[in-house]
């Protein structure tokens, strides 16, 4: 097997932080990001992440610049520990949830309740009491990794569905359409030229923006946009 490791370096000079090299040729598990002070507590973590096939993408000992770390590693979940040094480990959880878009595994001696309600309300995805049984740590991750991607679907389809009502009330209101006309001719459309419901609807949302003093440029756009779509409903209705 030919593997290769990229350089260990030093990501920022606050506290011990680094980036770990990354093996090719193997697709791990989990890539995961340890922030941790305790050194005993981080080498255990990385042991049994590789034990269950998944890989340490970087560690760091202190809140600053964590953020940074979990971004440029690309990680797919990041261990913080409830007492990490240097700021508030609970406003790191939600920035890595939030910013980096990467679910959160809490780990500490113990999780009470006044912290536990901090951390769901953070987006936190699940906790790890130390010391960290292996078998423990497996179907956390997994279960976090998990519930935390199911999480962006349903945000995303919500979001997707606002948009889609937005394109509706503006059809209704433009063309005089009832509401199922409206539905059915953005889904109609949608269907004729193979792309999602919701970017016809922000085609229908960007031809039609709500009333603002628009640029020129701006006026060529949208006047571009809408004779794209109104030539797609063209082709809808005679197909």
């Amino acid at each position: 097997m030919n593997l290769s490791f990229d350089a260990t370096r030093p990501v920022l000079d606050s506290g011990h932080m680094t980036r770990i090299g990354t093996r090719t040729g193997a697709s791990p598990r989990w890539r995961v990001v340890v922030l941790d002070e305790d050194e005993r507590s981080r080498i255990a973590l990385g042991a049994a992440i590789a034990s269950a096939g998944g890989r340490t993408a970087g560690e760091s000992t202190r809140c600053p610049g964590a953020l940074e770390l979990v971004q440029s590693t690309g990680a797919d979940v990041a261990i913080v520990a409830s007492d990490l040094p240097g700021g508030d480990a609970i406003a790191v959880a939600a920035e890595t949830t939030t910013t980096a878009g990467c679910p959160v595994v809490m780990v500490g001696h113990e999780v009470p309740g006044l912290l536990v309600e901090r951390a769901l309300q953070a987006g936190v995805m699940g906790f790890l009491l130390k010391p960290v049984r292996r078998s423990q740590l497996a179907a956390t991750l997994d279960l976090a990794v998990a519930r935390f991607r199911e999480a962006q679907s349903l945000r995303r389809a919500l979001d997707d569905r606002k948009v889609i009502e937005r394109a509706k009330g503006r059809l209704m209101d433009r063309d005089g359409l009832t509401e199922a006309e409206a539905f059915r001719t953005l889904r109609t459309t949608a269907m004729n030229t193979r792309r999602p419901m919701v970017q016809i609807a922000m085609d229908v949302l960007a031809m039609d923006p709500s009333p603002r003093s628009e640029l020129p440029a701006d006026r060529e756009r949208t006047a571009a946009v809408r004779k794209t779509f109104e030539h797609r409903v063209t082709q809808t209705a005679l197909a």
